[in-house]
């Protein structure tokens, strides 16, 4: 918010190449920092969300989010089910997001089994609060749109908009980190081509990293700044962030 609120005039376009969840571009859109938002990302999981509630059957799946009634049985159904349709898929991902450790849709994971004070399953599951989220992103879906396509591709075709700001948190697995690894499906990315892409953009950007020497020396060699910033994990533990950026003056008002 303090970023864009700190652009010269309102952007044409924010663009997240690795949206994820996509909470800054949501942000952007709710607010209208910037009168457009492109989301794009490459799991095929994740993207089915997106293309659903941004589609047509965003009401469907806060309906079938709300009345489901979560069981481990009932979960282990819909999970190990192939999904006979893009909304089903949908379903499924948030299912698994929000009942698996660490909400990891990434090979590996599981559900959860004491969870948050011995809640279990439904320690992270609030149908109620995912149905009202659902419903608030379709009634702003016309200033949303996205692309199931490479984040790095994306950026090399969007590098000459100077009416276009880039918000940019890629997995992080720069300099041997693992957390990228352990969190998502697709987590190899050149994070040499991605400081070069970078370094060309016409418009202003923002990129957050896992703290690293790679990436301070990356950062470095194409003239960016870097500062680090506190911010709390999905457990609300105290960790730092880097931020990357052109200019990052605006920080001292923060």
């Amino acid at each position: 918010r303090a970023w864009m609120m700190s652009l010269p005039e309102k952007p044409q376009l924010l663009l997240e190449p690795f949206a994820g969840g996509g909470i800054v571009g949501l942000t952007v859109a709710f607010e209208k920092f910037s009168k457009h938002v492109h989301l794009v990302e490459l799991d095929d999981q994740i993207a089915s969300v997106w293309r659903t509630i941004l589609g047509n059957h965003g009401t469907w799946l806060a309906n079938r989010i709300s009345k489901f009634e979560l069981t481990r049985e009932n979960a282990a159904q819909v999970i190990q089910s192939a999904p006979r349709s893009l909304r089903e898929k949908a379903f499924q991902t948030i299912l698994r997001n929000r009942i698996y450790h660490g909400g990891i849709l990434a090979k590996g994971s599981g559900m959860l089994k004491r969870g948050e004070n011995g809640k279990g399953i439904h320690s992270r599951w609030y149908p109620e609060t995912l149905h009202r989220r659902i419903t608030s992103i379709v009634r702003v879906r016309r200033r949303i749109s996205f692309s199931e396509k490479d984040g790095l591709d994306t950026l090399e075709q969007y590098r000459n908009r100077s009416d276009c700001v880039f918000f940019i948190d890629p997995p992080y697995t720069a300099g041997g980190k693992r957390a990228g690894r352990r969190l998502y499906r697709f987590f190899e990315i050149d994070h040499e081509r991605l400081f070069s892409i970078v370094a060309k953009l016409q418009g202003d950007f923002l990129m957050t990293y896992d703290d690293a020497p790679e990436v301070r020396s990356l950062a470095e060699k194409h003239g960016m700044q870097t500062e680090l910033v506190a911010m709390s994990n999905t457990h609300h533990a105290k960790m730092t962030e880097l931020l990357i950026g052109r200019d990052l003056s605006w920080l001292s008002n923060w």
